[in-house]
């Protein structure tokens, strides 16, 4: 028995997020059914990261435990050629019998991206936030700036969360604009509670807008309220960029 990590990338857009649910098709069961189908045995794939409905990635991380004799690093090539093609593994590799990806320190980093412009650009859809107000970049940066760090974050997290420690630390929160009026929120920490990158995204574009002074921002974490805060952006601006292990 040897137990085989994957980095799974994929466009989220067909499917009902990454956990398996009934009678719906997830990134999940189509990991387990191809993977059942390519090593002939039953496998049940964990994953570390539980992304919503139309979310995207391009690192999640994934195990599974197989008796199977295919050296671990062939497996990504073998299972993507049976996968749909909007899922592809990136690499595999065997780790120790006892390695889980949601118990390891794990420094997580996700993109949010805002297609600010007066109109919308149909091939990028799926893949961001359309935004016709003009967004003050300058605003949007300052707010980043008070939520760097760590912070009790219950603020920007779904009502529905059922951890009880809301205390997240931000490495990083960066905001760029390209020459297309690409908008990408850039997020690096130590966890995300849930909803929470995109209710930050929200509230930035608040922010953006003029509706949420940056000042305000310090009130609304201390508040630890969900109403303080913006709306939950839409699914489908956002993406798992990485997920680096430090032990």
């Amino acid at each position: 028995m040897k137990r085989v990590r994957l980095v799974v990338a994929y466009d989220g857009t067909h499917y009902h997020g990454w956990q398996i649910q009934p009678g719906r098709v997830t990134i999940e069961s189509e990991l387990n059914e191809k993977l059942t189908m390519l090593l002939g045995e039953p496998i049940q794939v964990i994953g570390a990261s539980r992304t919503d409905s139309g979310v995207h990635a391009r690192g999640n991380v994934a195990v599974f435990d197989t008796e199977h004799r295919m050296p671990a690093d062939k497996i990504c090539l073998a299972l993507n050629q049976r996968l749909p093609e909007d899922i592809r593994v990136q690499s595999s590799e065997e780790v120790a019998a006892d390695w889980h990806p949601r118990k390891h320190r794990c420094i997580k980093t996700y993109e949010y991206k805002i297609m600010n412009r007066r109109i919308e650009m149909p091939t990028q859809r799926f893949y961001s936030h359309f935004c016709y107000f003009h967004l003050d970049l300058d605003q949007m940066c300052r707010a980043a700036d008070i939520l760097t760090g760590e912070h009790d974050f219950k603020s920007f997290c779904s009502v529905h969360t059922q951890v009880t420690d809301t205390v997240r630390t931000i490495y990083s929160l960066d905001i760029r604009r390209d020459e297309e009026d690409m908008i990408t929120i850039r997020v690096t920490g130590n966890g995300f509670l849930y909803n929470m990158v995109r209710i930050i995204a929200g509230t930035l574009i608040a922010v953006g807008m003029g509706q949420i002074h940056p000042g305000e921002m310090e009130q609304i974490l201390e508040a630890r309220e969900r109403r303080r805060a913006g709306p939950t952006a839409p699914a489908r601006g956002l993406t798992l960029i990485e997920m680096k292990y430090v032990d």
